[in-house]
């Protein structure tokens, strides 16, 4: 596999004395996903847990729904020139009667890792239909569980401390442990990350689990939790209008600028222990 870290030299700079030194820095590669040997995107992404990452990625867009779906997964030979793997294909085959991704969600064959949704037709392309509808769940989460997940997620954060640059995203249960986490240089595949290992694990949909994320939530990562069955979503900075129109459609507790005891709850406050009082 890739890297997840690598080395370049830098030119140092402190209060006007140079120094030259190598740096750490988090790796970035583009990966293809391929379904069915028909390649359908292309993502920067951080290298490591590349299988849940595709299968992450089309529990996102509908094609998915559980392990069964899916037959293999593997990784394409590369084109390097000593006729190794690059690790930078992966194809999915899907499990005979499960319909490829329709022509109408297909990005264009390159999307950057801080924006997962550029291509899309339209904003109705990626308004697709969950598997799992939320208001099926039971969770409820005290304020107080809430206010501690960022600081579990940033401990837990192995690579960033060797080289920053790296978004988050963790599964928590309901009194604040930490199940699953994942890091990558862009948010939304560090979400495609979590999602493709709970599938892969048979743990979907994921009733009883909040999502938190380093970063903002975009309207897209509120997808990528609907469409897992995640009934709550914590970021510590903000949410889109989109993120917030998408979170209350849904039903999905959406919860912004979550630092300490401080947050914003933009939909789903009825989750929240005790009841919210009007």
């Amino acid at each position: 596999m890739g890297r997840v870290t690598v080395r370049r030299p830098v030119l140092r700079i402190r209060d006007g004395v140079r120094s030259q030194r190598p740096d750490t820095l988090t790796a970035e590669e583009p990966m293809e996903i391929r379904v069915g040997g028909r390649p359908l995107t292309v993502t920067m992404r951080t290298p490591g847990h590349d299988f849940d990452l595709a299968v992450g990625f089309l529990v996102s867009e509908g094609v998915i729904g559980s392990a069964d779906d899916v037959t293999s997964i593997r990784y394409c030979a590369g084109a390097t020139s000593d006729g190794g793997n690059t690790y930078n294909v992966v194809d999915v085959a899907l499990a005979p009667g499960v319909a490829p991704p329709d022509a109408s969600l297909e990005r264009n064959f390159y999307t950057t890792s801080s924006c997962g949704l550029c291509g899309k037709a339209s904003l109705d392309a990626v308004r697709t239909t969950t598997t799992w509808p939320l208001g099926e769940d039971s969770l409820r989460i005290d304020p107080s569980t809430l206010a501690v997940l960022p600081d579990r997620l940033r401990e837990a954060q192995r690579v960033f401390d060797s080289a920053g640059g790296l978004h988050a995203a963790g599964l928590f249960t309901a009194d604040g442990r930490l199940t699953c986490l994942r890091e990558d240089v862009g948010r939304h595949n560090a979400v495609d990350k979590v999602v493709g290992d709970a599938l892969r694990a048979g743990r979907l949909p994921l009733r009883d689990s909040v999502l938190m994320v380093s970063g903002r939530a975009s309207f897209e990562l509120v997808q990528k939790a609907v469409m897992a069955g995640i009934p709550a979503l914590a970021a510590v900075s903000a949410p889109s209008s989109l993120a917030v129109d998408l979170a209350a459609d849904a039903g999905l507790t959406l919860i912004g600028f979550l630092r300490g005891t401080s947050m914003n709850v933009y939909s789903g406050a009825e989750r929240l222990r005790p009841d919210p009082v009007p």
